[in-house]
């Protein structure tokens, strides 16, 4: 078998095909291409049959596009090889052994819905309120346990706490219910094999003599039960080679413990490793910078990328005045990438977390920029955005019946769709709107909320409104107590849609919740393209790993946002954090701006944040600075320039607004004035000082 087109250490790494291999591969330096080559090289020149050839992959896709690269390659005899996840190969080895695990052979496995849906029974079953320990929360914490193998008994001895027991209560009584169901999770299909194994040594002869060759992709990536289940596999001829990278481990909250691939060496004592340098994809100045970041990481296996794609640009970096001066900055070098025949296909944004995507949305919409979010939705269709406009708009108007409907169980109040169809059908023979017929049970509680919010809004203001709303309806206590990354994500855009509406009121001084629905609906209704495929991709920095783009843009390089503010009195996040910006620079191919703000409306709150910790690692002749003059096409004043604390005002007093002409004071607040304006535009309530309104005689 030929090896043209194969650098040094990739030959090196196709043959050495007996005893253990660790094959460190840096960022884009071809490690598919080994592995792939590598399995056809064991069947072609050693004559290995394909039979004994087992390759883990971590997901569907990779394993699908692994079995069609090697049958190219092979043709039909590659069929016979074992590709697949780490929980397709666990269900292989339980469909074979299925009496062995005391299962029938039509046994079914759960999604993680079916196990909430148990979850819940037992649950209720067992007295605990859904809305103290949520479903969810419990449902992970077993799942966690599973992945550590750890059974209800063994997972006892760790629960101190109230909360902790009940979870165990809950798992003994779920496992019973799994098995009273001829039923397996997701999880029991990497216990299984280990549990099988562990009992009965003569199947697990059976696989290591099968198994005589283990390849394993991603292996910085695996968990516990994962690692195991390949120690076991291979212990007895060690013909194992794992590949993978330690610099791109940024998934320890899904279990994966990078120290495994760090320990590999320990595990297997004459293992060789070899290090894959050099990389195809990016030029050598960002990966120079790359390297600079991640060598300040203690724990790590020394590697240096290279490359012969040549110097390239300097890799820019931009030191916004804020978030909107830096969305500006963004959205016009993506113009005039555009404009100069860039495809916007080869074009990406990525940021720390979800809600940082707001801002570049706005304004690439307004430049009729086409873009798709992945990972996620567009920031207002989010549902809990979603959710929470609606809860405005019944504020605002409680005949909008489809808003209610919408909320009138968020969070989950017990109202069911019989109650609400008895509703519906009342308030059409009423001849009324669903709000007004509303008089009794769970459903006059939500409207008793509903009341109470509309009372306290008129004297605060709309930031003040989203506060009110999150506590009063139960929003914000349901996704703190559900304590999983899923209601951590969607806390975080709603306390950035507080951003919105403090923007909207210094920028108008007005506190008009009419108007502010005004503006959001004619953002959020503008046409998203989605079907275009020619779309800049917007992305966190963990949906992006494995790709990549030639033109990439990170933003939000700052302290508290990345590294995230989670993770800064931690060292060993601190270190996730700092190979998570390793990988967002090395997805860039040509060129790369790193971005941050000098100060930053986020979640509502305006702080002034430093620069990232990373960008001091990079040496300052590596980047491109730009200099102030640059900046003047980007720069946007202050909005907090347009108010004047000093000012102050009495009742009947003549006040100018620039659009609405004149208007009486009719009433003041500690921060805010009403203003009486001739009919159709009545009472107005604005931002004290606001230089929208001036006195009569200024």
């Amino acid at each position: 078998m030929k090896l043209d087109g194969l650098n040094e250490m990739q030959r090196k790494a196709v043959e050495k095909t007996d005893g253990p291999l660790l094959v460190l591969a840096g960022a884009g330096s071809g490690k598919t291409r080994v592995l792939t080559t590598k399995i056809a090289y064991l069947i072609e020149h050693n004559n290995i049959n394909p039979y004994n050839i087992l390759a883990i992959t971590f997901t569907n896709k990779a394993a699908r596009e692994m079995k069609e690269r090697i049958e190219s390659m092979l043709g039909d005899i590659s069929k016979g090889i074992q590709i697949s996840t780490f929980h397709s190969f666990g269900l292989t080895i339980a469909r074979e052994n299925y009496e062995k695990l005391g299962l029938m052979k039509n046994f079914t496995i759960l999604d993680s819905e079916d196990s909430l849906t148990i979850i819940k029974k037992i649950m209720k079953e067992l007295n605990i309120d859904a809305e103290k320990l949520k479903p969810k929360y419990v449902r992970n914490q077993i799942s966690g346990a599973k992945n550590e193998i750890l059974s209800p008994l063994e997972y006892e001895r760790f629960a101190n706490t109230d909360i902790e027991k009940q979870v165990v209560d809950i798992y003994k009584l779920y496992e019973q219910r799994l098995k009273t169901s001829n039923s397996v999770d997701f999880d029991d299909l990497l216990i299984m094999p280990i549990n099988l194994f562990r009992k009965n040594p003569d199947i697990l002869d059976y696989y290591q003599e099968r198994f005589k060759y283990i390849l394993i992709d991603e292996y910085q990536d695996t968990n516990e039960a994962q690692y195991i289940l390949v120690k076991m596999i291979g212990a007895k001829y060690k013909n194992i080679c794992v590949v993978g990278d330690n610099d791109q481990s940024i998934y320890s909250f899904r279990g994966a413990n990078y120290q495994n691939i760090l320990n590999f060496e320990k595990d297997y004592k004459n293992a060789e490793t070899i290090m894959l340098e050099e990389n195809y994809r990016s030029t050598q100045n960002i990966l120079k910078v790359a390297n600079e970041v991640i060598e300040k990481n203690t724990k790590r296996k020394d590697k240096v990328l290279w490359t012969e794609n040549g110097e390239g640009d300097k890799v820019r970096y931009y030191r916004a005045n804020d978030e909107k001066d830096e969305a500006n900055f963004v959205s016009s070098e993506i113009e005039k990438l555009i404009e100069s025949g860039i495809r916007k296909s080869d074009i990406a944004v990525l940021y720390r977390t979800n809600a940082q995507s707001r801002n570049i949305e706005e304004t690439l919409l307004r430049k009729n920029i086409s873009y798709k979010v992945v990972g996620s939705v567009y920031f207002y269709n989010r549902k809990e955005i979603k959710d929470l406009i609606s809860y405005l708009k019944l504020i605002h108007n409680n005949y909008d019946d489809n808003s209610l409907f919408r909320i009138i169980n968020v969070p989950k109040r017990g109202i069911g769709e019989k109650t609400i169809q008895n509703l519906t059908e009342q308030a059409t023979l009423e001849n009324k709107c669903v709000y007004d017929v509303i008089s009794s049970g769970k459903e006059l509680k939500f409207k008793e909320i509903i009341e109470e919010i509309k009372k306290e809004a008129d004297n605060c203001s709309l930031t003040d409104l989203i506060d009110l709303i999150l506590n009063k309806t139960g929003m914000k206590q349901d996704l703190l107590s559900d304590k999983t990354i899923e209601s951590e994500i969607r806390l975080e855009n709603l306390e950035e849609f507080k951003s919105i509406t403090k923007n909207f009121e210094e920028k108008y001084g007005i506190i008009s919740l009419d108007e502010f629905l005004d503006e959001i609906s004619l953002v959020a209704d503008v046409e998203e393209h989605k079907n275009d495929t020619e779309v800049v991709t917007l992305m966190t920095i963990h949906s992006a790993k494995g790709l990549e783009f030639n033109y990439v843009f990170i933003i939000g390089m700052e302290e508290g946002i990345f590294p995230h503010f989670n993770s800064l009195m931690d060292f060993n996040q601190i270190e996730e954090e700092r190979r998570l910006c390793y990988v967002a620079i090395t997805r860039a191919k040509q060129k790369l701006w790193i971005i941050n703000a000098k100060r930053r409306m986020l979640y509502g709150k305006d702080s002034v944040n430093p620069p990232s910790r990373f960008l001091s690692d990079i040496k300052s002749e590596d980047l491109d600075i730009l200099e102030k003059e640059e900046k003047k096409d980007y720069t946007i004043n202050s909005i907090m320039t347009n108010i004047d604390k000093d000012v102050n005002y009495k009742f009947g007093e003549k006040l100018i607004h620039d659009t609405y002409g004149e208007g009486l004071v009719v009433g003041i607040d500690d921060s805010l004035v009403s203003v009486a304006f001739p009919h159709p535009i009545g009472i107005k309530k604005f931002i004290k000082g606001h230089k929208c309104l001036r006195k009569e005689n200024e």
